[in-house]
Formats: structure tokens, sequence, C-alpha cells
């Protein structure tokens, strides 16, 4: 596994990857990736951060797992290639943003162009194994992106944190809130977004009117 990562981001997580746990993770990605087929390519395990200079980042939002089906994952969370059909959650994702803003649909699933305006769209597990959800948590990702988040809330300020259901709600505890601003809601599934947890948060206005408020360009959703 190399690890391709944005040197603005080195300063801060240097020190992590040559950590024991990050050793024994790096041993069992290269392991599964010899082994099996994985998602996302390997080249494009820390796409977030290359596509996301800590330097630019304004707006974080926390996935669970890549894609594990072919050719949707690419290291951005909720992000699928170009003319992927779009899972659900990123369906839903569109038609919040849709209603929000009062703009057209988007046209692609690649959300690349939000990390280059600053939003780091991280999973908390950067791997997983073909068509087997879940399995790569708990070999370490979860130590190292906690890290990662907590990282960012130590060395910022006002950063925009979207926690979109139960798992991404529980990363609060790794923020300084009296420096940062924290947007939460049900996850944009199916399940809760039927339910009526997702519609209607208006997460994306919220946002740019709290970059606005600091001075910061809004995003281009």
């Amino acid at each position: 596994m190399t690890i391709n990562i944005n040197n603005s981001w080195k300063p801060y997580l240097q020190a992590e990857f040559n950590k024991p746990y990050f050793k024994s993770l790096i041993e069992f990605v290269n392991s599964e990736y010899n082994k099996n087929e994985c998602f996302p390519p390997e080249k494009l395990i820390f796409n977030a951060f290359e596509k996301c200079h800590f330097s630019d980042l304004k707006v974080v939002i926390i996935g669970q797992d890549p894609y594990h089906n072919y050719n949707q994952a690419n290291g951005l969370c909720f992000s699928v290639n170009e003319a992927i059909k779009y899972p659900p959650s990123l369906l839903n994702i569109f038609k919040e943003i849709e209603t929000d803003l009062n703009i057209p649909y988007p046209k692609s699933g690649n959300l690349e162009r939000w990390a280059e305006q600053g939003v780091f769209l991280l999973n908390a597990t950067l791997t997983v194994r073909a068509h087997e959800a879940a399995s790569h948590q708990k070999q370490g990702w979860e130590t190292f992106t906690d890290t990662v988040i907590k990282t960012i809330s130590d060395n910022k300020e006002n950063v925009v944190f979207l926690f979109w259901g139960g798992f991404a709600k529980k990363k609060t505890k790794l923020i300084n809130t009296k420096k940062h601003h924290i947007l939460t809601s049900g996850h944009p599934s199916p399940l809760s977004a039927n339910r009526g947890y997702w519609f209607g948060n208006k997460h994306f206005s919220k946002t740019n009117t709290f970059l606005e408020s600091i001075k910061l360009k809004p995003i281009k959703w």
C-alpha cells in the first residue's frame, strides 16, 4: 500500500504512519489486496487526502465504508466514478441539494469537484473486500481516521462537520465544538431518509451560510 497524500497533510500525519498499529494495518491491507479483490483501487485509497489539501479544508463529511461493487469506490465518501449509476444514498444527497438550493440535479456522481473546493470526504474505513461490506473494519482504519478528525479539530478553526447518521454522530466527541460548526441529521440512505430523518436538513445551504459569515467562499454543490 502506497500512502499517496498531499504534502499539506504530512506534517500532521507522518508520526501516525510510523506507529505499530498502522504498520499492522498496512500488512493487513497489502495481504487483502494480494489475495482478494478490494476497493477502491490501491492508488486511490488515500484519494480524500490527495484531492482536498489540509490548508484548503473547510468542510468534513464522514462516511463509513467504501462502496463494495465494481467501478464505484474512488476513495471519496459517497462519491462514485463518472458514468456510474448513483447508489441510493448519493441519489438522496442530490435530491436534498436540488430542493435545498433550488439548483439543477448534479449530473456526475464523482464528488472530486467538492474535494477540490475544500470538502474533505472521509470514510472511517478506507478499504473493503469486494461485495463484503464492513470486511475491513476493526483492523486499524478507525484509529487512523479518528486521529485525522481530531487533528483537523486541533489544528484548524471554523470547519463545518457534517455528521449523517448515528455512526458519524459519534465522531462529535473528537471535535472541539467551541471552535467548529457541527451539523447533524439522519443518514441519506433510503431506510433513514424515507422515515423523515434526512430530507429537509438543509445542510448544504446552512454550510454555505456559515462559510460566508466567516468570509470564506461557499461550496458549489
